[in-house]
């Protein structure tokens, strides 16, 4: 495999990541629950502030985005 594949083949996994991961908990996060208990996918587990949200599972539906008190969850770009 040449170099240029190798670039190739890691914008494509890049790209995948990106894909799957739906929201980001930022550093405002109190660690309340509120979108632990919300999400459908059970995608969000504690871990201290901020909470962990496990790309894997994340279907980027957006609902702990509207339960969180202090806005901290966002959209992945």
């Amino acid at each position: 495999m040449g170099v240029a594949d190798a670039r190739r083949q890691d914008a494509r996994r890049g790209d995948a990541r990106r894909d799957r991961l739906g929201v980001i908990v930022t550093d405002r996060c109190r660690g309340c629950g509120a979108c632990l208990l919300t999400c459908p996918e059970h995608a969000i587990r504690p871990h201290g502030r901020p909470l962990l949200v496990l790309d894997a599972l994340c279907t980027g539906c957006g609902e702990c985005i509207e339960v969180c008190p202090v806005d901290a969850i966002e959209e992945c770009p």
